[in-house]
Parts: C-alpha cells; sequence; structure tokens
C-alpha cells in the first residue's frame, strides 16, 4: 500500500507539468531555428503562460503532494512498528567492513525486506532491501566528514544504487526532486538552489543538459538549452515586467 502512495506521488508531478514542459520544449525549438522576432515574441508569450498554468499547478500539487507524503511516512512508521517488530527486531552485526549493524527483516541471513542498516561513518539507511542490496524505496542519511555531511536521499533505489525517482537534501539547502541514475541527478528534474533560483528541466550527472528553464529569484525566467551545465545557442530570457530579451551563447 505504501509503495502504491509513493507512486502515486511520482505520476502527480510526471503526469501534469512534465506534458506541458514538453510542449514548451518544442515552441523553444522552434524560437531557437526562427529568426523572425515578431514570431519569437509571439511563441514567448504562449510560453509565458502555459509558464504559469504550470506554477498555478504546482501551488495545488505541492499540496496533495505534502498529504501524501505525511501518509506515506505514517504508514512507513507504522510498518516499522507493526511488522519489524513482529521479527522481534532481527539484528545483524559486522565485525568487517563498512556497515556496522542491521536491524530488520532478514532472509537467508542476509537483509531482506524492511530494515535499517547503520554504517560506522555515521550514514544510516532506512528502507527496503532485497537480497543484501537497497532496493526498493527508501530514505539515506548521510552523516560523512566530507562534502556529502549532513544530505538526505529520499526516494528509490535498484542495485544498491539511487535511482527512479527521489529527492535530495543537501546541507547547504540545495535540493533536487526527479529522475535519478547511476546515484545522480539524471533526466527530468527541479534543481531549488539555497538562493532562491530554480532550474526545471534536464540533467547529466547533477549537472543542466539539455532544455530547460532557469527562474531567478527576482522573478526572471530563462528558456533554452544547456551543455556541461552552462547555457548554450539561443535563450529567451522573460522578464517579470513581460520583456522579451534574445541572447546567443557561444
Amino acid at each position: 500500500m505504501e509503495q502504491d502512495i509513493f507512486n502515486l506521488n511520482n505520476k502527480i508531478y510526471s503526469n501534469n507539468n512534465n506534458i506541458l514542459l514538453g510542449i514548451i520544449n518544442d515552441l523553444q525549438q522552434i524560437i531557437n531555428n526562427s529568426k523572425d522576432n515578431t514570431i519569437i515574441k509571439i511563441l514567448s508569450n504562449i510560453i509565458i503562460k502555459m509558464n504559469n498554468i504550470i506554477n498555478d499547478n504546482k501551488k495545488n500539487l505541492e499540496l496533495i503532494r505534502n498529504d501524501i507524503s505525511k501518509l506515506y511516512n505514517q504508514m512507513t512508521k507504522k510498518f516499522d512498528e507493526l511488522n519489524i517488530n513482529t521479527i522481534k527486531n532481527k539484528e545483524i552485526k559486522y565485525n568487517n567492513g563498512d556497515r556496522k549493524k542491521y536491524i530488520g527483516q532478514v532472509v537467508n541471513g542476509v537483509p531482506e525486506g524492511k530494515g535499517i542498516m547503520y554504517w560506522n561513518n555515521g550514514d544510516k539507511y532506512e528502507g527496503e532491501w532485497k537480497n543484501d542490496q537497497k532496493e526498493g524505496k527508501g530514505i539515506y542519511y548521510f552523516n560523512r566528514n566530507d562534502e556529502f555531511k549532513g544530505d538526505i536521499y529520499e526516494g528509490e533505489f535498484r542495485n544498491d544504487k539511487r535511482e527512479g525517482k527521489g529527492i535530495y537534501y543537501w546541507k547547504n539547502g540545495d535540493k533536487y526532486e526527479g529522475d535519478f541514475k547511476n546515484g545522480q541527478p539524471n533526466g527530468k528534474g527541479i534543481y531549488y538552489y539555497h538562493d532562491g533560483d530554480r532550474y526545471e528541466g534536464d540533467h547529466r550527472d547533477r549537472k543542466k543538459e539539455g532544455k530547460g528553464i532557469y527562474y531567478f529569484n527576482n522573478g526572471d525566467r530563462r528558456m533554452g538549452d544547456y551543455l556541461n551545465d552552462e547555457p548554450i545557442g539561443k535563450h529567451v530570457t522573460l522578464t517579470k515586467y513581460g520583456e522579451v530579451k534574445i541572447e546567443n551563447f557561444d
């Protein structure tokens, strides 16, 4: 049941804003290929209206997502209380390697099902396991003395890696919500910067790469292509005052 709720939470995002973003990307492609400023301005105004629809949707969807997340967390907690306690908190202690101990469900002597793993460096993972690997939904708490100290990842795992839909919280206040592959943000997603800016679009290994829209904290928004985290080609900036600016990035 809790997995169905988690999947619904992700579908709300995918089935709404991603469709509109896809249309916006198509319009952006026409803008990139056009040399007629009149056409560019008309299409840019259409994009402004579509973005306003997206932003209105987000406000309502965020309320729904928060309610679903609360329900998911409550069910997960209840599962831990009932299911893990039912098997008397099976505990595995590790004398070698990075792992410290595991508490939860066990099959054939290894973690499988719901459980909590503690590492010697202070990291902790709460979630689903399959054949001694993180697989399914879970939350990973980083507590290492390096750039990841204090970070949190909440989402899907496959083959012991962050993969699928998820949310990553950085200690500095940045947040990414969207697709993961090979442990990194890859695919469609939203990156929220701690200064109030945000980027919505394509990602590759946590960098902006592909088509996207960058929202500045002053109310402006810039649309175009990105490569290796930098803007490339023709970009259209729509100011908070309704002005349209066209820039070319080599």
